[in-house]
C-alpha cells in the first residue's frame, strides 16, 4: 500500500503518518524506489494509536503500549496496565477541576486589586482580618 492508500483507509493524513514513524510509534515501512511501502498491518496499528489517543494516551504512553511489554505480553494485560494509570490521572484532574469550580463560584467583594490579594494571603496563612 502507499502512504496515500493508508491515508484513505485509516483518515489520517499522510503527514500524520510520516510524524508517527518519526515518533516511533508505525514502524518505518518497507521503500521500492524511494517511496514507502506499507503492509495492511499499517491500518491496525493506526486504529490502535487512534483509539489511545481519543482515551488521552499521549504519544509516548502510546508507544508504551505498542512496543514497551515484552512481546508476550497480551494486549489485554497491556491495555489494563496502562487504563489503570490513566484512570488514576483522571481522578486526580477530576478533583482539581472541582476545587477548580469551588474557587470560580466564590463571589468577590473585594473594592480593588489590593484587598483581593490580601485576603488571599491571609487566608493562605490561616489569618482572618476584619
Amino acid at each position: 500500500m502507499t502512504i496515500g492508500q493508508v491515508a484513505k483507509e485509516s483518515g489520517f493524513a499522510p503527514s500524520a503518518i510520516r510524524y508517527y514513524e518519526e515518533a516511533g510509534v508505525l514502524p518505518p515501512p518497507m521503500r521500492r524506489g524511494g517511496r514507502r511501502q506499507y503492509t495492511p498491518a499499517v491500518l491496525e496499528k493506526l486504529a490502535m494509536l487512534e483509539r489511545a489517543k481519543a482515551c488521552g494516551f499521549s504519544l509516548s504512553e502510546t508507544r508504551r503500549l505498542l512496543y514497551g511489554f515484552r512481546e508476550s505480553t497480551p494486549p489485554s494485560e497491556r491495555w489494563q496496565a496502562m487504563a489503570s494509570q490513566k484512570m488514576a490521572e483522571l481522578d486526580e484532574l477530576s478533583e482539581n477541576i472541582a476545587a477548580m469550580r469551588e474557587l470560580l463560584r466564590r463571589k468577590c467583594a473585594c473594592m480593588d486589586l489590593a484587598e483581593c490579594g490580601r485576603r488571599i494571603l491571609d487566608k493562605k496563612r490561616g489569618t482572618r482580618k476584619p
